[in-house]
Order: structure tokens, then C-alpha cells, then sequence
């Protein structure tokens, strides 16, 4: 992996998960809306944004490629699916004051990750990366033994968006093909729920402009950090962008705890400063790597 390609990836996973963080305040706006007539929103307005964006960057035929390949339209199938579980449990929970369980999802992601990297991509942790999983699953584990019981929103969405991860990283396909087929695999059963659907937002003719913007931006919501994050996939490690994860669910902890005001006890400001001591190891090992790398490369060329 060359140094170009190490940056582009960091830049990527910074931006998909800034985005992600603050996604919550967009779905906000939206609490009126059922979760699953949000989802259909997202997935044919993203088709669109996609077939949009394809056709401008001349990317057609590498869409026409993929879905000639049965592997791939059936890995895509299974991470399409993967997402769409992702959105509505995320949206759910957003709009029914539950995101600081979803937070805590996006706070167990990287060790999901890690675990999946291992056992597929035969990736290793340096002994400072080892060290900050464990500092991570200290704080995570106090947060679920706080429970009492099994935190199933925060589990749904940290698995089904880990495995979404690995299945993009190993599919070949580029980011932006590979989600237009993942939406357009989801496209019938969107459009068929909106026709049969009965709910107070569904007819678009009937809304007002103001709702109807926000419904279209979901195109966008959806496609711009799905797309950042498909392309840091393919340009940096699994486990290290394991870690960039942890942008996205802080932001999220901040909203809920100081804009949304949701309850905050004590076993959740313990995992939040567990995690970030941990990232915060694992930002410096990274960059230690990072200055080796270069030393490497400058000595190359």
C-alpha cells in the first residue's frame, strides 16, 4: 500500500464517520415519519443520487461487469440486506430516544471488526493496538454488564455493519457500482411498500415543501458516507479503520447526552472514557507506523 492511497483512505474513513456522527440530527427531523417509510425514502432517492453520479463519472459499465459476475451479485445481495437492517434499527432508534444505545453499537463496531479481521483477512495487531482492544472492551463490557440484560439494539447494529464492512472489502467492485446494485436489489420492495403503505407523509403531492426536501435529501444522507466509507475500505486496513469508528458514535454520545438530553449514568461516562483512551493509544500507534512507513518510502525513492 503505497502513501497516497494510506492518506486518501485515513481522509475517507474521516469524513464517513463525521458524517455518520452526525447523522442523528438529520433523522431528527424527521420523528413524524415511520422508520421503515424512511428507509424507503433513503433507498430510492439514493438509486437516483447513484444513477446521477454513475453517469457523470462514466461508470456504467463497471455496474454492467458486476452484475454479469453471480459471486458478486450475490455478495452484494447478502451486504444489501445487511444495510437495510442497519437503517431501520438505526432510524428506530434515533427517533424513539434510544441514541445512546446506538451509540454504544457504533462503540462495539471496532471490536467486531477486529475480530472479523482476524479471522478472514489474517490481519495482526501490534502489541499497542492489542492493548487498546482491551482498554476498549473494558469500557464496552462495563456498559453491558450495567444492563443487566443483552443490549440488542447496540449488538444488531454493531454485527450487521461489521459484516456489511468485511463483505465490501473483499467484494471486487468499486464503492459507487457496488451500492447502486446494493440499492437497486432493494429498490422493488421500497417501491412496493410505498404503494401500499397507508401513512400520512406517503403521498409526497400532499406534503408540505419543507418535509418533502428532507425526504429528498435522504438520497444524500445515505449515499455521500456510504461512499466514503466503501472507499476507505478498499485503501486501508480493516482493523484500522475499525478505529475511525469511534468519531461517529462520540458525536452521537454528545448529541444525545447535551442536545437531545438523554439519561446519562454513570457506567456510560466510564465507557466513553475507556474508548477514547483507547483511540486515542491506537491513533498513537498508528501514527507511529505511519512515520516508519514514510521513513520507508523516502528511502525507496
Amino acid at each position: 500500500m503505497n502513501e497516497k492511497s494510506l492518506k486518501s483512505g485515513v481522509l475517507f474513513a474521516l469524513a464517513a464517520y463525521s458524517m455518520w456522527g452526525v447523522a442523528p440530527m438529520y433523522f431528527k427531523l424527521l420523528t413524524s415519519v415511520p422508520a421503515l417509510e424512511i428507509v424507503m425514502h433513503r433507498i430510492v432517492w439514493s438509486v437516483l443520487v447513484l444513477c446521477v453520479l454513475i453517469f457523470v463519472r462514466k461508470k456504467f459499465s463497471q455496474v454492467r461487469a458486476a452484475i454479469r459476475d453471480p459471486k458478486i451479485l450475490k455478495t452484494l445481495l447478502i451486504s444489501g440486506l445487511l444495510l437495510a437492517v442497519n437503517w431501520l434499527l438505526f432510524i428506530w432508534a434515533v427517533n424513539n430516544n434510544h441514541l445512546l444505545d446506538a451509540s454504544l453499537g457504533y462503540f462495539i463496531n471496532p471490536l467486531f471488526n477486529v475480530l472479523l479481521a482476524r479471522l478472514f483477512l489474517q490481519e495482526r495487531l501490534t502489541r499497542l493496538q492489542l492493548l487498546a482492544v482491551f482498554v476498549a472492551l473494558m469500557g464496552v463490557s462495563i456498559l453491558i454488564f450495567s444492563y443487566g440484560k443483552v443490549p440488542w439494539i447496540a449488538l444488531t447494529l454493531a454485527i450487521t455493519f461489521s459484516i456489511y464492512g468485511l463483505l465490501r472489502k473483499k467484494v471486487a467492485v468499486e464503492s459507487m457500482p457496488g451500492l447502486l446494485i446494493e440499492s437497486s436489489m432493494m429498490l422493488p420492495f421500497a417501491l412496493l411498500y410505498w404503494l401500499i403503505a397507508d401513512t400520512s407523509s406517503g403521498n409526497m403531492i400532499a406534503n408540505t415543501v419543507d418535509l418533502n426536501v428532507i425526504l429528498l435529501l435522504a438520497g444524500v444522507v445515505t449515499t455521500a458516507p456510504l461512499l466514503c466509507f466503501t472507499a476507505a475500505a478498499r485503501r486501508i486496513r480493516y482493523t484500522t479503520l475499525g478505529f475511525f469508528q469511534y468519531i461517529g458514535p462520540s458525536i452521537m454520545f454528545l448529541l444525545a447526552v447535551m442536545l437531545y438530553l438523554e439519561p446519562l449514568d454513570n457506567a456510560r461516562v466510564i465507557t466513553f472514557v475507556f474508548v477514547w483512551s483507547a483511540l486515542l493509544i491506537y491513533v498513537y500507534d498508528s501514527y507511529r507506523t505511519y512515520r516508519k512507513t514514510k521513513v520507508i518510502l523516502i528511502k525507496n525513492d
